[in-house]
Order: structure tokens, then C-alpha cells, then sequence
């Protein structure tokens, strides 16, 4: 079983108000690690010294695109924060054609080109367009892929499904090049406008055929992200966790 964190974007609103408890509760929960997309107020060393404090490793984190001007400060955040991922997402607009699809993967290659030396590998996080829309017959994610030979996928297994694709079928053609993989569940309605995700095991796809289909010996983490909910997220964060392990699909902290 591969170790559960949880992206820190879900518990964004309430780490508003307090960091520090928001992220003590993460550990309560039981969760082996977090996934950090910033955290308000806090410096990263401080940051640091609170994942030790609890025992939370970090998974990886989210980041602008690396280039040549910011490689640098990345990779020093991983190393302050004591991981070598950095994952990097793109809007629907910037996928709107073949041509713009292309020049997307260019530049990703180009940021997995710039991090290798330092030690970081670069994954790219999809959304529902990367499936939606397709160009000569292939997904956006097949062309990501293929354009972009040393680029990771940070596979979001939701909006994979939401796009129109099947997710076990997309990790078992592409299991080689995911090594994070974000674990959300929900609905699978509301067009442009997505209804609110559920916690994990209470949706409608199906978690353990996903997981299933991972290769133990590429994928690193499993990651919970749920960008909304109707219930606190704390409590849905907790429930997927909840899920997941009593499943027998993760571990949490050891």
C-alpha cells in the first residue's frame, strides 16, 4: 500500500484562519503526508519544522512552471520542504488548440529539462480539458505525453473520469509515468459548472479498480485533493481518509 496524503488546497479556507491548527488536525487524522500549494502567513522553513513536529512528510508540491529564471528558488523549496516533486497545471485556454496543446508540452519538457540537474522531477496536474478536448483524434493528456518524454503525470483520477475518459484504462496505458496520483471523488455533474466533489468512497467512481491499476513500483503517493465540498472539509478530508485505509488502498502515518 502506497502512503495517503492530502493536498493542503483542500483545507485552504479554513487555514486562512489558522495554519498551524488546520495542519495539526491533518496529522490527527492520520495522514502519512501533505501536498503543498502554499500555505498563508507561514514561511516554508516554518512550515518545515511543523511537518517534523508532527511527523507529516511532503509529498510534493505545486508550483509555477520551471524555467531557467526560477528553477533555482523550486528547487530549493523542495529541499526545504524535504521532497523532489513539482507538479504544474494548465487552464483550458492554453490547451484550446493543437498548436497551443503543443507549445504547452515544449514548455513542460523544457521545465523537466531545467529541474533534472537540480534533482526535481516536474508532473503535470490535469483537469477535465486535458480529456475533453481532443485534436487529431488524441486527448490533450495523450499529446501532453507524448510531446513531453520526461514529464511526469500528477493523474487527477476525477476529472479524468469528468472529461470523458476512464481513468483505469489511462493509468494502465500510462502507469510507467504516474507517480502521484490525486484521489477526489463526487458526482460527476454539472457540465462547465462541476457540483461539489464528496469525500472519497462516497462518489461515484470506482476507488479501488483506480488504485488498483497503479504500478506499485512507479507510483509514490496517493493524494486526496477535493476543490469542494458540501460538507467541512476537514470532515471530508477525514472520511476519505477514513475510507482509503479502512479499505486496505493506502497506509497512513506510520
Amino acid at each position: 500500500m502506497k502512503p495517503l496524503a492530502v493536498q493542503l488546497y483542500t483545507v485552504r479556507d479554513i487555514m486562512q484562519n489558522d495554519v498551524v491548527g488546520t495542519v495539526k488536525r491533518v496529522g490527527e487524522i492520520g495522514y502519512a503526508g501533505v501536498e503543498c500549494s502554499g500555505l498563508p502567513g507561514m514561511s516554508l522553513e516554518d512550515a518545515a519544522a511543523l511537518f517534523r513536529e508532527i511527523g507529516l512528510r511532503v509529498s510534493s508540491i505545486h508550483s509555477g512552471l520551471p524555467n531557467e529564471s526560477n528553477a533555482d528558488e523550486i528547487a530549493a523549496q523542495c529541499r526545504i520542504l524535504g521532497c523532489s516533486d513539482t507538479v504544474v497545471g494548465f487552464g483550458p485556454d492554453q490547451m484550446a488548440t493543437l498548436d497551443l496543446t503543443k507549445q504547452c508540452a515544449a514548455d513542460f519538457q523544457r521545465a523537466a529539462e531545467v529541474m533534472q540537474p537540480r534533482g526535481i522531477r516536474v508532473s503535470f496536474h490535469n483537469h477535465w480539458w486535458e480529456f475533453s478536448q481532443t485534436f487529431e483524434g488524441r486527448t490533450a493528456y495523450e499529446i501532453m505525453l507524448a510531446e513531453a518524454p520526461d514529464v511526469c503525470s500528477e493523474l487527477d483520477v476525477y476529472w479524468c473520469q469528468y472529461g470523458g475518459a476512464d481513468p483505469v484504462a489511462v493509468i494502465e496505458k500510462h502507469k510507467a509515468r504516474i507517480p502521484l496520483l490525486h484521489v477526489k471523488d463526487g458526482p460527476l455533474t454539472g457540465g462547465d459548472h462541476p457540483a461539489p466533489h464528496t469525500a472519497v468512497g462516497k462518489g461515484t467512481l470506482d476507488i479501488p479498480a483506480i488504485i488498483g491499476a497503479t504500478d506499485p513500483a512507479v507510483c509514490d503517493w496517493l493524494i486526496v485533493e477535493l476543490d469542494h465540498c458540501l460538507d467541512d472539509m476537514l470532515t471530508a478530508s477525514a472520511e476519505s481518509y477514513e475510507y482509503l485505509i479502512g479499505e486496505g488502498l493506502a497506509r497512513g502515518r506510520e
